[in-house]
């Protein structure tokens, strides 16, 4: 009779200290899975990086097989023009001519042209800040479109690139993965395309025509330029011959570069 009470006793007991132990349980679930989640998050982070780093390294000498928006466009269109030249095939009045259109103080930043970002800044602009460096990135590495997160890679990437490339290499590379017209990728393929030239034969006013068109190369032809592309193809003959006398293409001129 008297031992009932006591297993009455023993089993409340046990349960009031169960309650607390669920309790902690309970509570340390979401926390064990948040770092789960921040440890793969680290893990993607750190790969994502690497994998940047061995593709810049391999970049500055291989040249660039493909990107996410040439494949896009490939498979949107059934196939692509593109044939990869280097850089001593290219005309230096080509070179020339996109730093002048894009970026004419390219030979003076690190992938950055804080002036031209507080102009953009000043007027509002969402546009016109962005140097050769950085559409380089954003064209071999990224994605296009708008969105900060891209952005932020493509800030991150670019000091990357700036300090393992040369600015020579980022010129040779961004002429070769450019669109130049749907579908037409490249500074060899548009050439042959648009003037049935090589990109070494270019000249002064067919270079400045394809860097013209270059902010919307779906939109304009160089072989069929409209008067505002023949007015902004005369500025930017004009621009290419100042940005040599001026030394602002000093970076990417072969030193015996002969004038063109």
């Amino acid at each position: 009779m008297g031992s009932a009470p006591k297993k009455s006793t023993s089993s409340k007991a046990g349960s009031a200290k169960a309650g607390p132990a669920k309790s902690v349980e309970a509570e340390a679930a979401p926390q064990g899975r948040w770092r789960r989640l921040w440890f793969w998050t680290k893990r993607a982070l750190a790969g994502f990086a690497g994998l940047i780093l061995a593709l810049t390294l391999i970049y500055a000498f291989v040249p660039v097989p493909t990107t996410l928006y040439m494949i896009g466009e490939r498979i949107r269109l059934g196939g692509i023009e593109r044939d990869w030249v280097g850089g001593d095939d290219i005309a230096p009045v080509m070179f020339r001519s996109v730093v002048a259109a894009e970026d004419a103080n390219f030979c003076l930043h690190w992938g950055f042209d804080m002036a031209a970002i507080r102009d953009a800044v000043d007027r509002g602009a969402n546009r016109g800040a962005s140097t050769l460096s950085q559409q380089t990135v954003k064209n071999v590495f990224l994605w296009q479109g708008r969105s900060w997160v891209r952005k932020a890679l493509e800030a991150s990437i670019t000091p990357v690139v700036e300090l393992i490339w040369t600015k020579r290499r980022i010129l040779v590379v961004y002429l070769n993965i450019a669109e130049f017209g749907e579908g037409i990728f490249g500074v060899e393929a548009a050439a042959q395309h648009y003037f049935g030239v090589s990109a070494a034969e270019l000249s002064a006013v067919q270079a400045a025509r394809l860097a013209a068109v270059l902010p919307d190369p779906k939109r304009w032809n160089p072989a069929k330029p409209t008067s505002y592309l023949r007015r902004r193809a005369n500025s930017i003959v004009d621009g290419a011959a100042t940005i040599q006398v001026d030394g602002r293409a000093s970076c990417f001129e072969p030193k015996a570069a002969s004038k063109d």
